[in-house]
């Protein structure tokens, strides 16, 4: 027997949920060929897996690596996790599609802070353009929903009204486009501007087309708020018949998980993804700005900030650390309150000053009421259910960014299984790869099994561990030092190899 690739004598996590197995794993091209003891074999690419459990490239549910997917210190933060698979598009809101400056400029601008600014894409793009750009460019593996958001203003621009019937078939016309060009699902951000906006209607007949791929949302509250939000995304599943996947679900467990269980009960299928977290993170302007302000409209949102008094919720500023602030950055990684004694002013006065000056683009890392063990404890329930798929709601932007997009993933595989024992690691394995690719379409991937992509990675069960932390972010996790996408050695021996193998995947 010969291989291109051939990972030896390791404890073989499937993605079923079976018991590991010993065993070796032979790959030749982009596909796994062999599993079983392959006494003799031989092959161009060895990697010595004694003692390391052997697990399918895990699915980022939820992931804002729109533009910096391409980064390399973003890709080795994802690899040093065993993530070999960003899916995109999240929130509702993205660069494509696209068809007018107009909508691309508001894209990048709003979601700046969260998603970065593209690379090489400087005006309108569709999905197909967008997902070919990524093909074969980086490391890591790209799927992408069609964010709502982005369609909506490219149809109606900042209106704060319901759709037309002929605004809402040119939106259907889109959607129907970026599914065609391999779009995996719809996305939408229910708290953000444009899609807060629309109503359930709206969004179920958007839904119409996915037929088996899921509608995924950042619901309308969470915490307090979520048995609304639910209610919402229950009656969209209900009027299109679609599966529903809620974004980074938080808060307390006995109240969100009954939420699922009762739509499971009802025949809805649906699923969430949750980080390992207490903190949250997204721009300043959607946790600080009054709701009557139209953040849709920058240039009239601006001009309220300047002209009229804001009534601020004082009690959120001991709760934001900024993130993310051009032109002050020395202001990241400060608090609020720190940052603005620091410049001689008001909380209030200086968060105004911060969101005219960096033109609504500011992000901050946002504490929730319900840190503290209690809060803890509700995490762990989350992740334990069976609908739970995994996300790290990484953003890479900003000097001081969550240390989600560097620690989830670890955190998960290591906290969650080996300190806390939440999961097994044969649990962990179908939480993080085998569920996500099938919610996802992701055909051929999440199990190790011959005839699946090789997208696999080598992990030290004993060591894996998360070592971002609040105050310092950007560290790579440990015990990951081999990874596989697509069958071609992407990090080994902890390093990137500098190949590019991922691709843009269309379900």
């Amino acid at each position: 027997m010969s291989f291109d690739v051939l990972i030896r004598d390791g404890w073989v996590l499937d993605g079923t949920g079976a018991p590991a197995c010993r065993a070796d794993v032979g790959v030749n091209g982009d596909r796994i060929t062999a599993v079983g003891r392959l006494e003799g074999a031989d092959a161009t690419t060895v990697v010595e897996a004694g003692g390391r459990h052997v697990m399918p490239g895990l699915v980022d549910c939820h992931a804002h690596g729109d533009a910096l997917v391409l980064d390399k210190e973003v890709q080795l933060a994802a690899l040093r996790q065993g993530v070999t698979t960003f899916v995109l598009g999240q929130d509702g809101l993205s660069f494509a599609p696209s068809t007018t400056p107009e909508t691309f400029a508001y894209a990048t601008r709003y979601f700046a802070a969260v998603n970065g600014v593209h690379p090489s894409a400087d005006g309108p793009i569709g999905v197909g353009e967008l997902l070919a750009g990524y093909d074969r460019a980086t490391a890591l593996n790209t799927a992408y929903l069609l964010p709502h958001g982005t369609i909506r203003h490219d149809v109606m621009g900042a209106a704060e009204r319901a759709a037309t019937a002929d605004e809402l078939a040119a939106m259907l016309a889109r959607v129907e486009r970026g599914l065609s060009e391999g779009a995996c699902g719809l996305s939408t951000g229910l708290e953000y501007a444009p899609g807060r906006y629309a109503d359930a209607a709206e969004i179920a007949a958007l839904c119409a087309p996915l037929a088996h791929l899921p509608y995924v949302t950042h619901m309308r509250g969470y915490g307090a708020a979520a048995p609304a939000g639910m209610a919402e995304v229950t009656d969209i599943a209900r009027r299109s018949g679609a599966a529903v996947h809620v974004s980074h679900y938080h808060g307390p467990a006995a109240t969100l998980l009954p939420l699922v269980d009762e739509a499971r009960l009802m025949g809805i299928d649906i699923t969430f993804d949750t980080y390992p977290y207490l903190r949250g993170s997204t721009i300043l302007a959607m946790v600080a700005l009054p709701s009557w302000v139209p953040a849709a409209d920058t240039a009239r949102a601006l001009e309220l900030l300047e002209s009229e008094a804001i009534e601020w919720d004082e009690t959120l500023w001991p709760r934001i650390t900024f993130s993310h602030v051009p032109g002050a950055e020395w202001a990241e990684g400060m608090t609020l309150p720190d940052a603005a004694a620091e410049a001689g002013l008001e909380p209030g006065e200086f968060c105004r000053r911060i969101l005219i000056d960096t033109r609504l683009e500011a992000g901050c890392v946002s504490a929730r009421p319900d840190e503290g063990p209690e809060g803890e404890a509700s995490v762990r329930a989350i992740l334990r259910h069976p609908a739970h798929t995994g996300g790290s709601d990484g953003i890479y932007v900003g000097g001081h960014p969550h240390p989600r997009g560097y620690g989830a993933f670890a955190r998960m595989l290591g906290h969650h299984v080996r300190e806390t024992g939440d999961w097994t690691l044969e649990q962990a394995v179908v939480h993080l790869a085998s569920h996500p690719a099938r919610r996802f379409g992701l055909e051929g991937r999440g199990l190790v099994r011959p005839g699946q992509v090789a997208d696999l990675v080598v992990l030290d069960a004993g060591a894996v561990a998360d070592l971002a932390t609040y105050a310092v972010p950007r560290v790579p996790a440990t015990g990951i030092g081999d990874v596989l996408v697509s069958g071609v050695p992407v990090l080994a021996g902890r390093e990137l190899t500098g190949a590019t193998p991922g691709r843009a995947l269309r379900p």
